[in-house]
C-alpha cells in the first residue's frame, strides 16, 4: 500500500542508493531520488508502482538546490561519498560541507528522519582524507540534526560492488594478487542488501537514533578474501606481500594515472592508509540486528555473479 510520507534520497543512483530505493519502495514509501544526473537513472522509475519513484537534478555543493531536493520529505537519506577525489568531486566538499548542507536543509524542511551513511573508521584525526571527512560529515549531522540515525557499514558486496569484482577482474589477467602488509588487515563484509533494509527500517523506526555500526556476520583477514576469490573464480593465483610502503608508491603512481583524461585512478595513497587500518564492527557499538537485520554471507551472495569471471563462466567445471 502506498504511503503518504515522502523520502528524499540522495546519491540514490550509485550501487548502494538503488537497493536503498527498492527497499523504501518496499516499505510503500513514495521515494524522490536527488542526484546530479537524473539521465542515467531513468530505470528507478519503474522501481514501484507508477509515480511512486520521483527524479530531481541536485547537487550537494549547490544549497538551492538541495533545500529544492527536501521539500515536503519526511525524511532524509544522504548516501553522497566518493573513493578517490577528481575534478570538482573532493572529500571536504561532497562528504563534509555536502552532509551539512542537507542536514541544514532537511532540518529548515521540517523532516522527521534523517539517516547519514558513513563508514567504519570514520575518524576526525585520521591521516585518510577519506575517513577524516566522513567523520566531520557525522559531526556536522549529529549537531543540525540530532535525532538523526548514522551508519557506518565495513566493505560492502553486492553483484555491482568495487571489490569483489575489481580483485576477481584482476585475477583474469595477473599472474599474482598483492597484499598489503600481508594481507593481516580484518574485513567484516556486509551485503548491500541488508545496508538497505537497516536504511529503510531506520527511516520507519522514531526510536532509532543514533550510531550504528554495519558488519557481516564474520571477520576475515584480507588474505582469506582473497583466497575466496580464487577459489570461487577457480583460478590459482599467487598471493605476494606487498610492504605498505611500496603500496603508497603504488597509490602515487594511481594518482599521476589518474590525472590523464577518463582515467580513474586504480588506487591512491589515501586508500593505502585505509588498507593498514582493520574494517570491522566495534564490540561495543549497535549493528545491523539492532535495526532488524539478519546479515547474509559472502558464501551465500557472492559466488552468484562472481561465475561470470571463471574461465568459462556458467558453463565452468571445477575439476
Amino acid at each position: 500500500m502506498l504511503r503518504d510520507e515522502m523520502i528524499t534520497v540522495f546519491g540514490g543512483s550509485g550501487f548502494v542508493g538503488r537497493y536503498v530505493v527498492r527497499a523504501l519502495v518496499k516499505k510503500g514509501f513514495r521515494v524522490r531520488v536527488a542526484t546530479r544526473r537524473p539521465h542515467i537513472a531513468l530505470d528507478l522509475k519503474v522501481t514501484g508502482v507508477v509515480g511512486q519513484v520521483d527524479l530531481m537534478q541536485a547537487n550537494v555543493r549547490n544549497p538551492s538546490s538541495v533545500r529544492r531536493a527536501v521539500e515536503g520529505a519526511h525524511g532524509v537519506v544522504n548516501l553522497v561519498g566518493i573513493l578517490a577525489e577528481s575534478g570538482s568531486q573532493r572529500f571536504a566538499s561532497l562528504q563534509a560541507k555536502g552532509a551539512r548542507n542537507i542536514a541544514e536543509a532537511a532540518a529548515a524542511a521540517g523532516a522527521r528522519r534523517f539517516v547519514q551513511i558513513s563508514a567504519i573508521g570514520a575518524n576526525p584525526d585520521s591521516e585518510s582524507r577519506y575517513a577524516k571527512t566522513k567523520a566531520e560529515g557525522e559531526e556536522a549531522v549529529a549537531r543540525v540534526f540530532p535525532g538523526a540515525v548514522i551508519l557506518r557499514p565495513s566493505i560492502v558486496f553486492g553483484a555491482e560492488d568495487k571489490f569483489f569484482n575489481r580483485f576477481a577482474d584482476m585475477a583474469r589477467f595477473a599472474p599474482a594478487l598483492p597484499l598489503p602488509g600481508g594481507g593481516k588487515m580484518k574485513i567484516q563484509p556486509v551485503f548491500v542488501g541488508d545496508v538497505a533494509d537497516c536504511v529503510a527500517n531506520a527511516i520507519d523506526d522514531p526510536s532509532a537514533a543514533g550510531i550504528y555500526e554495519l558488519g557481516g556476520p564474520r571477520v576475515y583477514t584480507y588474505r582469506e578474501l582473497m583466497e575466496f576469490i580464487l577459489e570461487t573464480i577457480d583460478r590459482p593465483r599467487l598471493l605476494v606481500p606487498v610492504p605498505m610502503f611500496a603500496m603508497s608508491a603504488l597509490g602515487f603512481a594511481g594518482e599521476i594515472a589518474g590525472t590523464l583524461p577518463f582515467v580513474k585512478p586504480f588506487l591512491t595513497r589515501d586508500q593505502v592508509i585505509m588498507l593498514g587500518e582493520d574494517n570491522v564492527v566495534s564490540p561495543d557499538m549497535r549493528g545491523v540486528a539492532d535495526l532488524g537485520v539478519t546479515p547474509e554471507t559472502i558464501e551465500s551472495v557472492v559466488p552468484s555473479y562472481l561465475w561470470r569471471y571463471r574461465r568459462h563462466g556458467q558453463f565452468h567445471e571445477t575439476a
